[in-house]
Order: C-alpha cells, then sequence, then structure tokens
C-alpha cells in the first residue's frame, strides 16, 4: 500500500469520529463541535487519527505537569495512609463526574475530558498553603487556575507549552471562583470540581479521624443523602437535570442550597481543622524560604527557569513558576539541600 493510501485512510479516520460526534450532538444546539474549534496559537496540521479535542486531551495527559499532580497536596499534607486522594486522584474524579455529566446532557465528552485534566496542572505543592504562601512572597493576585493556563501555554514542553485548543484554555482558566466558561463543557468543569472535592475530602477527614459521617447536619443529609455514592448521584443528577436542553448550566435550587451549607460546613470543620492544617504553616515558611533564595540565587534554578531570566523574563515571575511546579517531596527535598546540613539529616535516614 502507498504511502498517500495510507494518509488517505487515516484522514478519513478522523472525519469519521468528526462524523459520529456530530450524530451525538446534533440534538444539542449548545455543544461544542471539535471540527467548529476556534483554534491554536499555534496553527498545527491536523491529527490524521484524533479530533482536535482528543489531541489536547493526550497531550496533557503525557505532559510533566500531570505527572507531577500525584505528588501533590490536595488537602492533607503527607498523610501517613496510601487511600488519601493527592491532586491527581482529584484530578481522575472530577474527569469522571464531568464527563457523566456531559454524556447525558449531549455535550462534547472529548472537550469536557481534556479541560478535566488539565484544570489543576498549576497548583502548588501543599495545596491552598502553596498557593496563599505565593500570594504572600509573590503577588497577592497569584491563582492556581491562571499558573494552569500559564503551564499549557508557556512553561510545559521545555518552554513551548502544549498549543492546546483555545475552548480548552478557556475552561481551565475559568474553572473555579467568579469566572465563566465560554462554553458548556468548561462550565461543567466548574461543578464537577466541586462535586468532586466536597464528597472525596468528607471521605478523607473521615479516614483521617476528624470527621464522622454523623457530623453531617442531618437538613443537608435528607437533600443530599448519607453517604459518598449519594451525595455524588444527587449533585450529579441535580445538575443534569437543571441544565438539560438549556444554555446555561447549573443545579436544582434545592440542591444547591444544600451543597452550598455542606462546603460550608467542611471549611469550618475540616478544612480549617487543626488536625488537617497543622503542618500548614510549616509548608508555608518553606516555601518562603524557597522562594526568597531562588530570587538571590535565580542561575541555581533549571534550565527552562533561568533561560527565561536571561529571556528578560521577572525573577520572580520565574521563581514562582519554579516553585509552584515543584511536587511536595521536591520541595521538601529542596529544602532539606538548601537549608538543613547534611549530617543533620542523616540523623533521620
Amino acid at each position: 500500500m502507498s504511502k498517500d493510501r495510507v494518509k488517505l485512510n487515516e484522514a478519513d479516520l478522523r472525519r469519521r469520529f468528526e462524523l459520529r460526534e456530530e450524530m451525538i450532538l446534533e440534538d444539542s444546539p449548545y455543544a461544542t463541535h471539535s471540527a467548529s474549534t476556534k483554534g491554536r496559537e499555534r496553527p498545527m496540521e491536523p491529527c490524521p487519527m484524533r479530533t482536535e479535542f482528543q489531541r489536547d486531551r493526550d497531550r496533557i495527559i503525557h505532559c510533566q505537569s500531570f505527572r507531577r499532580l500525584m505528588y501533590k497536596t490536595q488537602v492533607f499534607l503527607a498523610p501517613a495512609g496510601d487511600h488519601y486522594r493527592t491532586r491527581l486522584t482529584h484530578t481522575l474524579e472530577v474527569c469522571q463526574v464531568a464527563r457523566t455529566m456531559a454524556r447525558a446532557l449531549r455535550l462534547n465528552e472529548d472537550l469536557t475530558e481534556a479541560a478535566a485534566l488539565g484544570h489543576d496542572l498549576g497548583h502548588t505543592p501543599f495545596g491552598h498553603a502553596g498557593e496563599d504562601a505565593l500570594r504572600q512572597c509573590y503577588d497577592p493576585n497569584f491563582a492556581h487556575y491562571e499558573q494552569s493556563l500559564r503551564v499549557v501555554e508557556c512553561l510545559e514542553n521545555n518552554g513551548k507549552g502544549l498549543n492546546l485548543t483555545w475552548e480548552v484554555r478557556d475552561a481551565i482558566v475559568n474553572h473555579t471562583g467568579k469566572s465563566i466558561a465560554s462554553t458548556p463543557e468548561g462550565v461543567l468543569i466548574k461543578f464537577a470540581d466541586r462535586i468532586a472535592y466536597i464528597n472525596h475530602d468528607i471521605d478523607d477527614a473521615c479516614r483521617a479521624g476528624i470527621l464522622r459521617p454523623d457530623d453531617i447536619p442531618r437538613d443537608i443529609c435528607a437533600v443530599l443523602g448519607n453517604t459518598h455514592g449519594d451525595r455524588i448521584d444527587t449533585m450529579v443528577s441535580s445538575v443534569i437535570a437543571a441544565s438539560d436542553g438549556k444554555a446555561e448550566i447549573s443545579m436544582t435550587s434545592e440542591v444547591q442550597a444544600a451543597t452550598d451549607r455542606l462546603r460550608a460546613f467542611l471549611f469550618e470543620n475540616v478544612y480549617k481543622n487543626p488536625v488537617a492544617k497543622g503542618e500548614e504553616a510549616k509548608a508555608k515558611e518553606l516555601v518562603y524560604a524557597l522562594f526568597d533564595h531562588f530570587v538571590k540565587h535565580p542561575d541555581k534554578m533549571p534550565p527552562l527557569y533561568v533561560r527565561m531570566v536571561q529571556d528578560g523574563e521577572a525573577v520572580e515571575r520565574c521563581v514562582a513558576d519554579f516553585i509552584s511546579g515543584m511536587t511536595d517531596r521536591y520541595a521538601i527535598e529542596t529544602y532539606g539541600e538548601l537549608f538543613i546540613p547534611r549530617v543533620w539529616r542523616g540523623l533521620h535516614e
């Protein structure tokens, strides 16, 4: 078979996926079609075997920042057990919840999956403690969702970025806070993120012994259910019921109110709990020390960040990029190498 014939068959394969997508989404006027993407910052030849959003999903899964999520804190810093969530397992749970809703609402599952997998790529080590620390020592407006966008646009692929489609980048940067994504698939990530972390944080808090299932107020359980699975089913079903056939993604009012109360309950009883947050002050001091050191010694950073400084990027910006990309354990190891005498470290080996 000639090379030209192989290329033709591959192009037919991609087009077949696009046509199947169009058939699935044909009765959903608000779904985003991959063939109609606004494109990439740098034009690329279409992949012969994948749609544009499938290609984005694969680029995210294979990037270094995605792998590092395995060793980044979700809520509990360096937990003793193997079953606590990390930033990676959180991301996978968000992806599962988001795809379930996208499928039921006849929205683009590939776009939804890509955005879900990339939404936390810029999260700092030590969870929100690391984010708060960078707000203190670098920029009060530092935000992990904006850093996630910076990762895929500027930092990944040795400074070239992943060159993702506009729709995926829009969903990533608008997945939290008051901002709203421009596509319904992007808005789904905001709901999926909250549904996932509220429920898995309850699970982890119970595992850590700082919360019991019976502690959740009865009026909330009466609406959402008494178990992890019941609550997720209720929340997901609520989004589907409220959003089906509509341009706006939302929850039914009763479930939304109960979800908001449950989130407030978690902030008071888990996220501010001294058992869960007892080490946060130390983690923040570690980030402060690393930031101060590398601002003074930018040449000690990896080559990518040194090159960025040499190209005119502000030193503080590059140091924030470096630190935010660290895993918890790499940040701790780096701190130890810089500030703890080797003989002292040896006492604990």
